[in-house]
């Protein structure tokens, strides 16, 4: 007796002797763009790409035409633009703006930063921070401003109204020696710009004459021995503090702040 027959015996399946149709169909989407296609799009790449510079460089739309000014107080606008020196009818996107910055510290050391910029399509904008005077020093009857930072940037014939006057008088020790004057600047520069608003209003003098001897002379003949610029802050609260105790007090002692000194001269 013959044994019954397997559904598989009679429906077996044979595997396709060809790459399936949906492979077909993705060589078709994905088929490389022809030769002349690739010539037309590499022209008008060249075509694009040299209208612009001819835009930028080549036009008469796009060139400096105008500088603009903000910023400026001491300085007037055409002071700074004239010592920009921006050169116009140029193309705006060849203008050097490192340059015209570098040409403006240079020329304008009242300048501490400038930022230039181009403002498409015609202008070269010129935005500038001035340099603040926080104490002069004279100098052959004339006045030069220094800033917070101890730079001094400015020749003027007149002493500026509520600037006090820096008097350096070093001494012969040691820290003298070792700091030197720029650095002994600085320090008193950092004890006026330390100092509460009334006192700063007040000063009319700081004395350096070490780097541990600093002196303030306000008003109504009053002094501070401030010391060096060390524990400013605590020495601006001995200050207010001794002052408020004491306002008929003539000399004020914050050298040491922990213990602060007073006295009437």
């Amino acid at each position: 007796m013959a044994g019954p027959t397997t559904a598989e015996s009679g429906t077996r399946r044979t595997s396709p002797s060809g790459p399936p149709p949906r492979l077909f169909a993705a060589r078709r989407r994905f088929r490389l763009p022809s030769r002349r296609t690739l010539v037309i799009a590499a022209v008008a790449a060249a075509l694009l790409g040299g209208g612009t510079g001819w835009l930028l460089y080549g036009s008469s739309w796009l060139r400096a035409e105008r500088v603009t000014v903000t910023g400026a107080d001491v300085l007037t606008p055409d002071e700074v633009r004239k010592a920009a020196a921006v050169p116009l009818d140029t193309p705006l996107a060849a203008v050097d703006t490192d340059a015209i910055g570098r040409r403006l510290r240079d020329r304008l050391p009242r300048i501490a930063k400038v930022d230039v910029s181009r403002s498409w399509p015609h202008t070269i904008s010129l935005d500038v921070t001035e340099r603040k005077a926080e104490v002069i020093v004279e100098e052959g009857g004339k006045f030069r401003e220094v800033d917070a930072r101890g730079v001094r940037f400015s020749r003027v014939t007149e002493r500026p109204k509520g600037v006090p006057l820096l008097e350096m008088e070093p001494d012969r020790s040691p820290s003298s020696r070792h700091f030197g004057p720029a650095r002994l600047r600085r320090e008193a520069v950092r004890v006026v710009t330390g100092l509460p608003a009334k006192v700063r209003t007040d000063t009319r003098s700081v004395r350096v004459r070490s780097y541990d001897s600093i002196t303030l002379e306000l008003s109504r003949s009053r002094t501070v021995a401030w010391g060096s610029d060390e524990r400013g802050a605590a020495k601006a609260k001995a200050l207010t503090a001794l002052m408020k105790a004491r306002p008929d007090a003539g000399h004020f002692d914050v050298s040491a702040p922990s213990a602060p000194a007073v006295s009437r001269s």
